[in-house]
C-alpha cells in the first residue's frame, strides 16, 4: 500500500520535520510505502497550494492508496473543504487519515467519524444559508437597498465611445459598466432617436438583457 503523506507549516521559519517524522513513523508501522508532499510557508486558507496540487495529481493518477496528514487543519482549510476532498479521495478508492483526530477511512470506525463531519459540515452551510437570507429580510425591511448601486454612467458616453470604435467589453471595462449594459444603452439611444419617440439620458440601473450575438460584444 501507497500513501502520500502532506505536511504544512505557515510561516518560513517553521519546520515541517516533526509532521514528517509523526507521518513517517505512522507509515512504517503500518507497512506503508510513502511519498512526501509538503507546503512550507504557505498558508492553509489559500485554495491553491503546490504541495497539496502535486498531492492531488498523484491520488487522481491512482498511484496512491491513501493520503495520510496530522491534523485537519494542515489538510483542508475548512470543513467543507475537508469533506469535499474526503469525498474525492472515496470516489477515487483512496483512503485518509488524520493521525491527532483519529480519522481512519481504512476502518469502520474512522469512515463513521468522517461521516459526522459531513453532517456538521451541512449543518453549517445551512447556518450561513439562513443567516444570509434573515439579513435581507431585515435590510428589506429596513427600507434598505439590496444589490448594486444605480448606475452614473450615460447613454452619450456610451454611444460616443462605441462611435469611436471601441468594442462593448472595452466600452465595459472604460465605464466601470457590464458589456450587456452598454450594449442595451446603445441600442436603446438607437430607439429613441428614431421619430416618435423621446430621449431620456441618464441611467438607473445595471441590468438588461444580454447582447444576442457573440460578435455585437467584440
Amino acid at each position: 500500500m501507497t500513501a502520500a503523506m502532506y505536511a504544512r507549516v505557515s510561516t518560513p521559519d517553521q519546520d515541517p520535520a516533526a509532521q514528517m517524522e509523526q507521518l513517517r513513523t505512522y507509515c512504517r508501522a503500518r507497512g506503508w510505502e510513502s511519498h512526501d508532499y509538503v507546503d512550507h510557508g504557505v498558508s492553509g486558507a489559500k485554495e491553491r497550494r503546490p504541495g497539496l496540487d502535486a498531492l492531488l495529481k498523484t491520488v487522481r493518477r491512482r498511484e496512491a492508496d491513501a493520503v495520510v496528514c496530522t491534523k485537519l487543519d494542515r489538510l483542508a482549510r475548512s470543513l467543507a473543504h475537508l469533506v469535499a476532498l474526503g469525498s474525492e479521495f472515496r470516489a477515487l478508492g483512496v483512503d485518509l487519515v488524520v493521525l491527532d483526530q483519529a480519522i481512519d477511512t481504512t476502518t469502520s470506525a474512522g469512515r463513521a467519524m468522517f461521516g459526522m463531519l459531513a453532517v456538521f459540515a451541512e449543518f453549517e452551510r445551512d447556518l450561513i444559508r439562513e443567516r444570509v437570507v434573515a439579513g435581507l429580510q431585515r435590510a428589506k425591511a429596513l427600507g434598505k437597498r439590496i444589490g448594486r448601486p444605480p448606475s452614473t454612467v450615460r447613454r452619450e458616453q456610451v454611444v460616443a465611445l462605441r462611435d469611436a470604435g471601441l468594442s462593448y467589453r472595452g466600452i465595459g471595462r472604460r465605464l466601470r459598466i457590464s458589456a450587456a449594459l452598454a450594449h442595451r444603452l446603445v441600442r436603446d439611444q438607437v430607439s429613441e432617436d428614431r421619430p416618435g419617440r423621446s430621449q431620456t439620458s441618464p441611467v438607473s440601473s445595471d441590468t438588461g438583457p444580454r447582447p444576442s450575438h457573440r460578435e455585437e460584444m467584440g
